[in-house]
């Protein structure tokens, strides 16, 4: 994308994947298969508790289409229609679900050399629209999005930022919440090996602030080891093997200091096969 800015919705996306990214505390299981016709398949399971969810999910790219159909253990029948460079520098998708007839929704995202505008609508009688924009460049981005609901004529949601991204840090000020917390997170790459982050926010309507760091280390070429505290008492670790070309293992806990003991510590598992 060279100096384009990224849409809204990356304004701080580098800390809260460092911070949240691959931290799962149930049993999770994928399978992905790629053939030569553009064609991948994924089979996902799901252990929550002792309730059990998968689903199997279909994607086929030819040209500028990408489809993608996602079939659950509830029979519903996802399905997202998305077409590239419909228009020079946008893409439109078509997205809808079976059997909710009111969930067909259309997305247009158009990338400028200085402007991301994402938009959406709702294909029913009483549609949720939403638009967010950026603008800058790859390196500092300002920008906000709105979200409207028809049907009660009411904002739902109005949020704004900004971010600076360089190779070896990135920050970002977040006005969330329509207007009622202010986020602020920053990430910095120590060395190739190590980058640390941290995130921190004010509620103005109670004066709460709230605060999580975190820590992601390469112990190898194939072995990540993850950590995160937050001023709520909990602690939290991650730790990811390639063990074959993009094949991962995931082990994840959680301890909760302010928390039963019926309920801590929790653990996840997360295994994901690729041939």
């Amino acid at each position: 994308m060279g100096s384009k800015p990224a849409p809204f919705s990356d304004i701080g996306k580098r800390a809260k994947d460092l911070l949240t990214k691959d931290y799962n505390y149930d049993h999770k299981f994928t399978l992905s298969i790629l053939n030569s016709t553009g064609m991948a398949l994924t089979a996902t399971g799901l252990k929550k508790e002792e309730v059990f969810f998968g689903d199997i999910n279909a994607l086929y790219k030819s040209k500028n289409t990408v489809v993608d159909v996602k079939v659950d253990t509830y029979s519903n029948v996802c399905t997202k229609v998305t077409v590239n460079d419909i228009l020079p520098s946008t893409k439109a998708a078509f997205s809808f679900k079976i059997p909710d007839h009111k969930s067909g929704k259309m997305d247009v995202q158009y990338i400028h050399h200085h402007a991301a505008i994402e938009s959406s609508i709702g294909l029913n009688p009483t549609p949720l629209l939403e638009l967010s924009a950026a603008i800058g460049s790859s390196n500092l981005s300002l920008g906000g999005e709105v979200g409207f609901d028809t049907a009660s004529s009411s904002f739902i949601k109005y949020n704004a930022g900004i971010g600076m991204n360089k190779p070896d840090f990135s920050a970002a000020l977040l006005l969330t919440d329509k207007g009622q917390t202010l986020k602020a997170s920053y990430v910095h790459s120590v060395n190739p090996f190590h980058s640390v982050a941290a995130e921190m926010a004010h509620r103005f309507s109670s004066l709460e602030n709230s605060f999580t760091i975190g820590s992601s280390h390469a112990v190898d070429p194939f072995t990540v080891v993850k950590t995160r505290f937050s001023d709520n008492g909990k602690a939290a670790m991650l730790c990811q093997h390639e063990w074959r070309p993009k094949s991962l293992i995931t082990f994840s806990a959680e301890y909760d200091s302010k928390a039963t003991h019926a309920a801590n510590p929790k653990y996840g598992i997360s295994l994901a096969l690729k041939p």
